[in-house]
């Protein structure tokens, strides 16, 4: 897989770039399994080599606040090399973890700054790192707190490039909130250990109008109307309490990225409002679902649904 250089896109959608890798999956994550026991390993062995391109960068400013790079241009790229200027602390990241990432970028023929981006609140969603991804090659085993320096080399799409990685965080794949009390009447819901929840619905007629209650408080960002927001959700009928196809990321292993405005009325109800890292249980009446009509078993049209949110990043429209 060639990298090539991003001058061409924006700063965020450069980032969206290094999120989604080669795989073209956009902004979903392709794997949020636990690691194995030899994910951090690969990622070291996957993280592109240091060359006399990254190590000619020098970087001002401290890691965690966007930075400036000075070396002398045009830097002669051969291949994309990366340069570990900074080591944070902790445990390395592993294979299929998310994490969160702030980047500034510059033109390696005119030393240009191109813009900077995930320095703010809300600018980049938590990413999936990977051996094979571009992130996975940039960040490598690095820990928390790292800064990276990456040289792109030139295409024919543009010059080469240089980027400067703060690696912010470890981001957990459940939601990490104060728990809250629940609220009587709803439908109940337990946690495995890895976050996985078990919705119990009572044996009651269902509410009439839509009912959400905060089951975990996070300490993120608010979720505003257009926001792409990474979630775990888990649904199920009140009629029966079984789960339904398709309404569960936790079978698939794969968090789900959409924007807020893209789901049923319901179901973006209990996400606008909220903080990033709250887990929201969410009981959606048919008319802000999908629709009035007779329970049967091949659609959801008439059913009462539970769903169980879990909101792990939001990014605002503008920074999209």
């Amino acid at each position: 897989m060639r990298l090539r250089p991003l001058a061409t896109l924006s700063i965020a959608a450069a980032a969206v770039v290094l999120l989604a890798g080669c795989s073209g999956a956009g902004g979903v994550p392709a794997d949020s399994a636990s690691p194995s026991a030899s994910a951090a390993g690969d990622l070291c062995a996957a993280a592109a080599p240091s060359g006399a391109a990254s190590d000619a960068v020098t970087v001002d400013g401290a890691p965690g606040t966007e930075s400036t790079a000075g070396f002398t241009f045009p830097l002669d790229i051969p291949e994309l090399q990366r340069t570990v200027v900074s080591e944070g602390s902790g445990d390395p990241v592993q294979s299929g973890q998310l994490i969160s990432y702030a980047l500034s970028a510059f033109n390696a023929d005119t030393g240009e700054k191109l813009g900077a981006v995930g320095y703010a609140e809300s600018e980049i969603l938590p990413a999936p790192i990977t051996a094979d991804s571009p992130l996975g090659q940039v960040i490598g085993c690095a820990t928390p707190g790292s800064r990276v320096v990456a040289t792109f080399p030139a295409s024919e799409n543009g010059p080469g490039e240089v980027y400067v990685f703060d690696f912010l965080e470890i981001v957990p794949d459940a939601a990490w909130g104060e728990p809250q009390t629940p609220e009587a009447g709803l439908p109940t819901v337990t946690l495995a250990d890895d976050g996985t929840p078990t919705i119990e619905v009572p044996k009651t007629d269902p509410p009439t109008s839509t009912e959400v209650s905060t089951l975990k408080k996070g300490d993120g960002a608010v979720v505003a109307s257009g926001d792409q927001v990474l979630i775990q959700f888990r649904g199920a009928r009140w009629s029966s309490g079984e789960l339904f196809d398709g309404g569960d990321t936790w079978a698939s292993g794969t968090p789900y990225t959409g924007a807020t405005t893209g789901f049923v009325p319901g179901f973006t109800k209990a996400l606008e409002g909220q903080t990033v890292g709250s887990q929201v249980l969410v009981v959606i009446t048919p008319a802000d679902g999908y629709g009035e009509g007779e329970i049967n078993d091949t659609d959801l049209k008439g059913d009462t649904l539970v769903f169980v949110i879990d909101i792990l990043g939001a990014q605002h429209p503008q920074a999209q």
